[in-house]
């Protein structure tokens, strides 16, 4: 950590050109004395990437930037304010600190927050910049969490862990066990200190394989951000063996919405068919990672238009946690009925259908865009559609 960066010349320079080709700046001259042009440029181009994900650290004075990877691999504001709902108690301690977006968060709700981080350097951005924040609750320890836990003698009332997820090799992983830090191999140590932990993981990894390396797993929340599924968390409760509640929210700037199960409930639960009718639903992102696909239609008593589609439909127009249309035509999917309606712009989504939507688009030169959306997909009788629908 250069603090030669806090000096009030760099900091001007660096809230007035956040914007600036990174290049150009690369290029020049080196401008001030004790800061490169590159330790600059990675200044800019990291604030640059906060200015939509983590507006506060944007908008505050003096906040020191790490590498642009540690920007991109952190919680967005949304998505860790979020996670404060789940947590309770007076003690807290985050295993794999980061930037520290989280244990900011976390500090608004929860007295003591203890912010372990391996990179040193790291650690202290992650500090000075609390100090800047104003969070005096957070005590920054720069060592392996999983070894800081296993010398203290203290008890948490949560544990918090997000564990990279790429190995060694830099390889994406699917598995909890091949994560850095190893969750499953841990969970003694882990237990032995706290009976809450609440683990942040990709939403590539599969339900089923994450409740198989876990143990006293109580619920798993899929969260998606304006749409696009962005962290499953798990909450681990010691000694807990009751029905696992799976809970989605899609978190947007102007509602947020939710739908709750449990998978016992899913297996068990059957869905109703029918060919299009008045209205039609599609489940948001966290919904169709979830795989609620058929509690989600019973629950709101919809009818799915193929086991496969993941589409509903209704006569009556009800409050649902996804895009809902009014179907104004249902086609079948034929060149020349298609040619004869001329389509020249819609907003085309496929679900369980054979095409893509770029074949599609040139086949019959759709345009991307206007107030037309078109669904090409498969109706109960196995035969392709296409229903033609306006926004409800």
């Amino acid at each position: 950590m250069n603090k030669n960066i806090l000096n009030t010349g760099v900091q001007d320079f660096i809230s007035n050109n956040w914007n600036t080709d990174i290049m150009s700046v690369l290029l020049k001259k080196q401008q001030f004395t004790a800061v490169t042009q590159k330790e600059l440029a990675e200044q800019l181009e990291a604030k640059k990437k906060c200015k939509e994900k983590l507006p506060t650290w944007f908008n505050t004075p003096e906040i020191y930037y790490p590498n642009k990877l540690n920007i991109e691999q952190t919680s967005s504001e949304t998505t860790a304010q979020y996670k404060i709902n789940l947590v309770n108690g007076n003690s807290l301690i985050d295993l794999t600190g980061g930037f520290g977006i989280d244990s900011y968060f976390f500090s608004k709700k929860i007295a003591k927050i203890h912010h372990c981080e391996l990179n040193e350097n790291l650690s202290k951005i992650a500090a000075h910049n609390f100090e800047i924040l104003g969070r005096k609750n957070i005590t920054c320890i720069p060592e392996n969490g999983l070894e800081y836990l296993s010398k203290t003698a203290q008890l948490f009332d949560w544990i918090f862990i997000d564990p990279s997820r790429r190995n060694d090799a830099k390889e994406k992983v699917f598995f909890l066990a091949d994560c850095l830090p190893n969750v499953p191999e841990n969970l003694p140590l882990l237990f032995s200190k706290s009976k809450h932990i609440l683990v942040k993981t990709s939403p590539l990894l599969d339900f089923t394989i994450g409740i198989g390396e876990l143990k006293f797993v109580k619920e798993i929340q899929v969260v998606a951000l304006q749409n696009d599924v962005k962290e499953l968390l798990w909450i681990l409760e010691f000694n807990y063996s009751g029905a696992i509640t799976i809970k989605t929210v899609n978190l947007s700037k102007t509602a947020t919405e939710k739908f709750e199960f449990n998978l016992h409930t899913e297996k068990e639960t059957s869905s109703s068919f029918s060919q299009p009718q008045t209205y039609l639903y599609e489940p948001n992102s966290a919904i169709l990672k979830s795989g609620a696909f058929k509690s989600v239609g019973a629950h709101f008593k919809l009818n799915k238009l193929h086991e496969h589609s993941h589409l509903y439909t209704s006569d009556r127009l009800v409050d649902f946690p996804g895009r809902i249309f009014k179907i104004t035509a249902v086609l079948p999917y034929q060149k020349k009925e298609l040619q004869k309606q001329k389509f020249t712009k819609a907003n085309i989504t496929t679900r369980n259908f054979p095409e893509p939507v770029a074949s599609i688009r040139k086949k019959f030169k759709i345009k991307d865009g206007g107030d037309q959306y078109l669904f090409f997909t498969t109706a109960i009788d196995d035969t392709l559609i296409v229903l033609n629908c306006t926004k409800a």
